[in-house]
């Protein structure tokens, strides 16, 4: 049988061998997705997760959702586990997107499919089927547009990074590049002063705004790489009452962010849809295991939401 006809029958065979397996069930047991994210603490990926969810029950498909939490040696546990379970396909958001490659390659030589969502493996073994994403880069030269619109296009800014993860180095990317090219053409003055790490996590993040406070007190703006080190910004600078100074530009477009773009504690969030993100990553599973070809990368845009968003949402109350 070619490659093209195991693909296009694996989803079937899995059905029926768990099918042959109880015999007398009064329904079969579906294929599984196996998906790993890289932590259900921010609501990002809870979101994506969900709708990863909701999309394969569409295609008469279950899922068994895990996290790593940040710990890639945790998720390389869980990939384990898909593989001993005999799912039909894998999607991971990588906890670090070198270090998962060994993952990715055990589970192609047990010949189950892997895919990626919002995080890429930057691996050099181990091969993805499809990849689906933000535009992290187009979205970071949003946020490097809106952190020039807050502060006149001068001054002084620090970027909250965590280059551990692909989707991450490419917002970062975005935002520098942007910034150049405003110096560029428009004459812009604004600087970065310092790239610190913020963990993508609240609590580091909002460490590493007093460290920077101190280090620079003139700073004016600060990029965070996702709303959970933006809104870590914003604790550090009220508990140094210079948040009426310091103009923070966030990513994501999580509530929690949202609503602090109303109450004008945060600036902007260039905003994801990780809902549209999950939904894609199973539909093309869906079309991979019935035999069709699929885009080995699906990019989905970001759009800048200002607080004049957030007063007409009708999601914020």
């Amino acid at each position: 049988m070619s490659p093209l006809s195991r693909r296009r029958f694996s989803l079937s065979l899995a059905t029926a061998a768990l099918t042959a397996a109880v015999p007398f069930a009064a329904d079969p047991p579906k294929a599984t997705i196996g998906i790993s994210v890289l932590t259900l603490t921010n609501p990002f990926f809870k979101d994506m997760a969900d709708a990863m969810t909701a999309e394969a029950r569409a295609h008469g498909l279950t899922t068994l959702v895990t996290s790593g939490e940040f710990d890639v040696a945790r998720q390389r546990n869980q990939v384990a586990d898909f593989i001993v379970r005999r799912v039909a396909a894998i999607i991971l958001c990588p906890c670090d997107s070198k270090a998962i490659g060994t993952s990715i390659e055990a589970a192609n030589r047990a010949g189950i499919p892997v895919f990626t969502a919002d995080i890429a493996s930057l691996a050099r073994v181990g091969k993805v089927v499809s990849h689906v994403a933000t535009d992290n880069f187009g979205g970071g030269k949003l946020a490097a547009i809106a952190l020039i619109e807050a502060l006149g296009g001068k001054g002084k800014v620090a970027i909250l990074d965590h280059p551990e993860v692909e989707s991450v180095i490419l917002r970062t990317k975005g935002f520098n590049d942007e910034l150049a090219r405003q110096k560029r053409e428009r004459g812009v003055t604004l600087s970065v002063v310092a790239t610190l790490p913020g963990g993508a996590a609240k609590d580091r993040s909002m460490k590493a705004t007093e460290d920077l406070l101190q280090a620079h007190p003139d700073l004016n703006g600060i990029f965070a790489i996702n709303d959970p080190s933006a809104l870590g910004a914003v604790a550090a600078l009220e508990k140094a009452e210079q948040l009426a100074r310091v103009k923070v530009v966030g990513f994501d477009g999580m509530p929690e962010g949202k609503a602090a773009i109303k109450a004008g504690k945060l600036y902007a969030d260039p905003v994801q849809f990780p809902d549209r993100i999950g939904r894609t990553a199973v539909q093309n599973i869906v079309q991979y295991l019935a035999g069709d070809d699929v885009p080995a990368e699906t990019l989905i845009p970001t759009a800048l939401y200002r607080q004049a968003e957030a007063l007409k949402d009708p999601t914020l109350k």
